[in-house]
């Protein structure tokens, strides 16, 4: 970069040839995208903020974000935000002296855990996503799986208390709001059918999501650049893959902890008919639309095969 940029002094005409050529090369994903819907799961590493703390970092990710998703919405997209907040119901969890249990890498959720976990999700985080989004206009709808029965569920086992797994996703709420030229944003609570409410996987909701909405994109927003073939070395980062690739990450090991769930998500998505699955580092500036909109990406994109 140079001097005059770094001082924030353009003398350089070709500036705004540049801007124009980002936005040319951004029109024929304009174009083939317009309509079309894109699921996005924002992961609760990416915001980063605890309950009753407020982050530099985490607001600027979150507003960076909001202003993604709304110009997606402004060139005619169709954005519906998943999101989880694992940190911030650990940190609440230990902030009312509640231990934190871990399962096969689920939390342990009994009955006064569920209760922290909704508050956290429907009260807290899907509030700041939706506010940051509404900056910019009326245009965020806070939803929860809850909702018009968005998301029925049933307890993965007995160990692991209200902790669910996806049954069905009706999605009528959802299409009655993109109808209306709304952004919805859910929160992955989801209750079976007596109404008790379940902790659901994020990145298992998205997923499941995506294919119910015959979804164009799925999109996970999470810490790290996207998948490596070596967990520990970013210089192994897979750009492109097929569902039968994620499956021998998995099978191998090359992909593991918390990148399962995302993985076998992105997989089982693409296999359900939606056209192509991302993960992106979200805490690099304005990574969703240098992933939609530009011919070189910023992380791996998932196909189906052939």
């Amino acid at each position: 970069m140079s001097e005059e940029a770094k001082s924030g002094v353009v003398t350089s005409a070709s500036a705004p040839g540049d801007k124009a050529s980002v936005l040319v090369e951004a029109l024929p994903y304009i174009r083939r995208f317009w309509g079309k819907v894109v699921v996005v799961k924002y992961g609760g590493n990416v915001h980063g903020a605890k309950p009753g703390e407020r982050s530099v970092d985490a607001d600027g990710a979150l507003a960076c974000f909001a202003e993604d998703i709304v110009l997606m919405r402004s060139v005619g997209m169709l954005p519906v935000v998943v999101h989880g907040g694992g940190p911030q119901i650990g940190a609440l969890m230990e902030r009312v002296g509640k231990e934190v249990q871990f399962l096969d890498g689920l939390r342990v959720t009994d009955a006064d855990t569920i209760d922290l976990v909704r508050m956290v999700l429907v009260g807290k985080v899907n509030r700041d996503i939706v506010s940051s989004i509404n900056v910019h206009g009326a245009l965020a709808v806070g939803l929860s799986g809850e909702d018009a029965n968005l998301i029925t569920a049933t307890a993965r086992s007995e160990a692991l208390g209200y902790v669910g797994d996806v049954v069905d996703v009706d999605p009528v709420i959802v299409h009655q709001l993109l109808a209306q030229g709304l952004i919805p944003v859910v929160a992955t609570i989801g209750t079976d059918q007596s109404g008790q409410a379940f902790n659901i996987n994020a990145d298992t909701a998205a997923g499941a999501l995506a294919a119910a909405l015959g979804a164009e994109k799925l999109v996970f927003l999470t810490d790290v650049a996207g998948l490596r073939a070596v967990p520990d070395d970013p210089s192994t980062l897979i750009h492109q893959a097929t569902a039968e690739d994620l499956d021998h990450l998995v099978s191998t090991g090359a992909a593991n902890g918390g990148m399962i769930p995302k993985v076998e998500s992105c997989a089982r998505a693409v296999r359900f008919g939606v056209g192509s699955a991302h993960i992106l580092d979200g805490r690099t500036p304005h990574a969703l639309l240098l992933e939609v909109f530009t011919d070189q990406g910023v992380g791996t994109m998932v196909k189906a095969a052939g």
